[in-house]
């Protein structure tokens, strides 16, 4: 199969879909492997090393989209990409479609099957788990700055010192990014609180955690007591496919002490607070009603090399059965890829997508 990645053009996206170890992998499996000229830069990977690994290396984005059977990349295609998209082509790569209309019906029009990281289910979410680390754990590093005064936060030391009143950390959903964001909190000092619609994760929280956390439910009731006493709330609510659920209303906000930081990791598909807005690394919060908001779409770009080893450990090998025995075949073998094909030849394939959009939803299986 020929196969491709191309360098990411989302502002401030450092990440790339495939490290020179990645195409190695490939081209001993007996595929080709098209890289345009610096994708690797901004993680930390030359062209000469992908070369050495075997990699063709191509001048422009459109002749890979162009060339390959398959793309494999980080982030979903931006607009301006939409008119490299063919028929027949795999996308392999993140795609928030939820959250984005434009780019549904852009797949959905051109033919492409599109097979999404986020909604791969194989016991648990592991394309997607190894990112949700990453923005659970930077979601605390980045509040806690912004809580700095001068940054707009109301001058709240997350540890506090001795003699000084701890901050007060309320993190919303306890799934992978929960817990990662929950351990770098309790490692840093803070009063750390978690909560969730499962009874049985908090028993697994309360159980990791033991007496340094607070447990609790997720309901509109606690959630309303609850952010008046935060100094940072963490938004770390996933449906793996659909829309987040609006937790923090904009009503919240005036009950909320001035200078309290709001990080919505959800922020990709949609974001879990109703003032939620996509930021980017350079400009990454705003405010409103004294509240200050981080918003970032692509936190982990910000640790590029980090997150793209991460990734692309998880990635491979799904990448490498779709690649040696072609997608249905993969499918067949290994029935958890079908979860993560979101459009297959101008028809939705992801129930959770359609359901947001109050579209026609077909299961892929009766496609194939």
């Amino acid at each position: 199969m020929k196969i491709g990645c191309v360098k990411e053009i989302k502002k401030y996206e450092y990440r790339v879909g495939m490290t020179p170890s990645n195409v190695k992998s490939y081209i001993s499996a007996g595929h080709t492997v098209y890289i345009q000229k610096s994708a690797g830069i901004g993680s930390g990977f030359s062209d000469e090393q992908y070369a050495q690994n075997g990699a063709i290396l191509v001048d422009s984005a459109k002749e890979v989209w162009d060339t390959v059977e398959m793309m494999i990349k980080v982030k979903e295609p931006l607009p301006e990409e939409y008119s490299l998209f063919h028929k027949d082509l795999i996308l392999y790569t993140y795609l928030h479609l939820a959250a984005d209309r434009a780019q549904t019906d852009a797949l959905l029009q051109s033919g492409v099957t599109g097979v999404a990281y986020e909604t791969l289910e194989d016991h648990g979410l592991p394309l997607l788990a190894p990112m949700s680390q990453i923005a659970g754990r930077l979601s605390i590093q980045e509040g806690a700055k912004f809580l700095e005064k001068f940054l707009g936060g109301s001058g709240i030391l997350l540890s506090g010192v001795p003699g000084t009143p701890k901050a007060n950390v309320l993190i919303i959903g306890g799934g992978v990014v929960g817990i990662n964001a929950c351990k770098i909190a309790v490692g840093m000092g803070a009063n750390v609180t978690i909560t969730d619609i499962n009874p049985r994760r908090l028993e697994f929280l309360d159980d990791l955690f033991g007496s340094r956390i607070q447990t609790l439910i997720s309901n509109e009731s606690n959630i309303d007591e609850l952010v008046k006493d935060a100094d940072l709330v963490i938004g770390a609510v996933l449906i793996p496919g659909a829309a987040a659920p609006k937790i923090i209303k904009r009503k919240h906000l005036s009950t909320m002490k001035k200078g309290s930081v709001l990080v919505d990791v959800a922020v990709d598909q949609g974001g879990c607070f109703e003032t939620t807005k996509v930021t980017y690394h350079d400009d990454p919060v705003y405010i409103i009603d004294n509240i200050v908001h981080y918003c970032v779409g692509n936190m982990p770009g910000a640790v590029p090399r980090t997150s793209t080893i991460a990734l692309t450990n998880v990635t491979l090998n799904y990448g490498l059965q779709i690649a040696n025995k072609g997608l249905k075949k993969a499918c067949e073998e290994n029935p958890y890829i079908y979860s993560a094909i979101n459009t297959y030849k101008n028809n939705l394939t992801c129930n959770a997508v359609a359901t947001s959009f109050g579209l026609r939803y077909l299961d892929v299986r009766t496609l194939m």
